[in-house]
C-alpha cells in the first residue's frame, strides 16, 4: 500500500456492517463445497421461475447462500478458508446458476474482489477482509461507468482536509444491493501519476446511494443497479492497488472470465434439465412422426443429444481452464497468465454458444408452452442472452487466433 493513503482521516469512515449473527458453515474442502452447492441448488430451483416472473429479490435465498459457507471457499487455507481449486469454484457457480442464473451471478464480483485482494492486498488487508468474509459478509461491486466515450474513469478518490473520500456514479453494479461492502474502482493521484485503485466502501456508509434500476429482460434479480458516492469517507486501510495488478502478469483477468463461463454453463445446464421432463411429460405428441410421445420422435431425440454433447464439451473446457488458472495463481508470469487467458477464452466461446443454443432448443421443443402455466422456461434463454453480452465473444476468437497463429500473447485486462 502506498504511503499516499497513510493519513488518518478526521472524518471517520462508516464502521463495517456487523457480521450475521450466525457464522456460516466452514467448508472443509473441494468435495464438501460441491456437496453443499448441490443441496442448495435444489432449494434455489424451487421458486426460481416465481422470482424471475415477479422480480422478487432473493434476500432470504442469499442469506441461506451465505450461511452455506460457499462465499468463503476461495479464502486461502492459511487464513481459515477451504482454498478450493478454480475448477471446483467454477463447478459450484455452474451448479447454482443451473438452478437460478441470477443467484449464480450475484457472488461473481465477490470472488473477483477476493482475487484482487489476494494479488494486490497487504497482509493486514487480507487478514481483515478474509476474516469478515468467513464471518458471512458479502462483497458487491461498483466497477463500470457509463456515458463517457473516452473510457476515462470519473469516479475519484481524493484527499480533502486530511481525509480521503469517494465521489462518482457507477452502473451495472451486480450484487451491490445485497452487499455489506461495495468494492469500487476509483482513480486517484499518487504524486505525479494517476492510478486506479479498488476502494472497499461499506454498504451503509453516509453518502452511498444504491438505486434498484436494473431492468434487464434476463438475470432479473441480480441487483445490478446503479450506485452513487457523494463525499463518502473511506478508511485508507480499505484501499487496495488495482491497475498495478494488470501492469504485471496476474491471473485476475482469466479468473474473472472463468466465473462468467461457469455462469453461462450453468444456465445452459438448467435449460437442458428443464427441457427433458417437459418433452417427456408435457409436450404434445407429434402425430405425423408416427410416434405416441414426443420423446420418441427421432428428430427430438437427436436435438436433445446435440445439446447434451455441446454442454459436455463446454464442461470439459471449463474444467481445463480452471486448471490453467490454478497454474497461473501458483506461478504467475507472462506465459502462464497468457495460457490461462486463452484457455478461459476458449471455454467462454463454447459456454456462450452452448447456453444460448440450449435455451433456444427448449423453446423449439416446448413451443409456446414454455411460457405458460407459470413454468417460466423462457427465463433460461433470456438469462443466457443477457449474461453472454457481458463482453464480446468475437474478440475472444481474435485473441485465440492471434495466440496460435502469431504467437502473440493476449492483452491483460478483465475481459480476457
Amino acid at each position: 500500500m502506498s504511503t499516499a493513503f497513510a493519513t488518518e482521516s478526521p472524518v471517520r469512515p462508516a464502521e463495517p456492517a456487523a457480521p450475521p449473527a450466525q457464522a456460516p458453515l466452514r467448508i472443509r474442502d473441494d468435495a464438501h463445497a460441491l456437496e453443499v452447492a448441490r443441496a442448495l441448488a435444489v432449494d434455489f430451483a424451487r421458486d426460481a421461475a416465481l422470482r424471475d416472473r415477479e422480480r422478487r429479490l432473493p434476500w432470504d435465498e442469499l442469506d441461506r447462500f451465505t450461511a452455506s459457507g460457499l462465499w468463503g471457499i476461495t479464502v486461502p487455507r492459511a487464513h481459515g478458508g477451504a482454498g478450493v481449486s478454480n475448477s471446483t469454484l467454477a463447478e459450484v457457480v455452474a451448479i447454482i446458476s443451473a438452478a437460478d442464473g441470477s443467484l449464480g451471478q450475484i457472488p461473481q464480483n465477490h470472488y473477483y474482489a477476493l482475487e484482487v485482494l489476494r494479488v494486490g492486498g497487504s497482509e493486514a488487508q487480507k487478514s481483515f477482509f478474509y476474516r469478515r468474509v468467513l464471518a458471512g459478509e458479502r462483497f458487491g461491486n461498483a466497477l463500470a461507468e457509463i456515458g463517457h466515450k473516452d473510457f476515462k474513469r470519473r469516479t475519484r478518490l481524493t484527499e480533502e482536509g486530511g481525509g480521503w473520500q469517494v465521489d462518482g456514479r457507477k452502473f451495472y453494479c451486480t450484487g451491490a444491493l445485497y452487499a455489506h461492502w461495495i468494492p469500487t474502482l476509483v482513480a486517484t493521484q499518487q504524486g505525479e501519476r494517476e492510478v486506479t485503485v479498488l476502494a472497499f466502501v461499506p454498504r451503509r456508509a453516509e453518502g452511498v446511494t444504491i438505486t434498484d434500476d436494473w431492468d434487464g429482460f434476463g438475470q432479473r434479480v441480480t441487483g445490478s443497479g446503479s450506485v452513487s458516492f457523494d463525499r463518502v469517507a473511506v478508511d485508507p486501510a480499505w484501499v487496495v492497488p488495482f491497475l498495478a495488478s494488470f501492469e504485471r502478469p496476474t491471473p485476475i483477468g482469466p479468473f474473472a472470465q472463468l466465473l462468467h463461463a461457469a455462469i453461462d454453463l450453468g444456465i445452459g445446464r438448467g435449460a437442458l434439465e428443464a427441457t427433458l421432463p417437459f418433452v417427456r411429460e408435457q409436450a404434445r405428441p407429434w402425430i405425423d412422426a408416427g410416434v405416441e410421445r414426443a420423446s420418441e420422435d427421432p428428430l427430438t431425440v437427436r436435438q436433445v443429444g446435440d445439446i447434451a454433447v455441446r454442454l459436455r464439451a463446454a464442461e470439459a473446457l471449463v474444467r481445463r481452464a480452471g486448471r490453467f488458472v490454478d497454474a497461473a495463481q501458483r506461478s504467475a508470469d507472462a506465459d502462464s497468465v497468457a495460457a490461462a487467458s486463452i484457455a478461459v477464452a476458449e471455454a467462454r466461446v463454447l459456454t456462450t454458444t452452448a447456453s444460448l443454443d440450449a435455451g433456444s432448443r427448449l423453446f423449439e421443443l416446448a413451443g409456446t408452452g414454455a411460457t405458460l402455466d407459470g413454468l417460466g422456461l423462457d427465463r433460461f434463454w433470456r438469462n443466457a442472452r443477457t449474461h453472454t453480452l457481458h463482453d464480446p465473444v468475437r474478440w475472444k476468437f481474435h485473441a485465440i487466433g492471434n495466440y496460435y497463429l502469431n504467437h502473440k500473447l493476449p492483452p491483460r485486462h478483465g475481459a480476457l
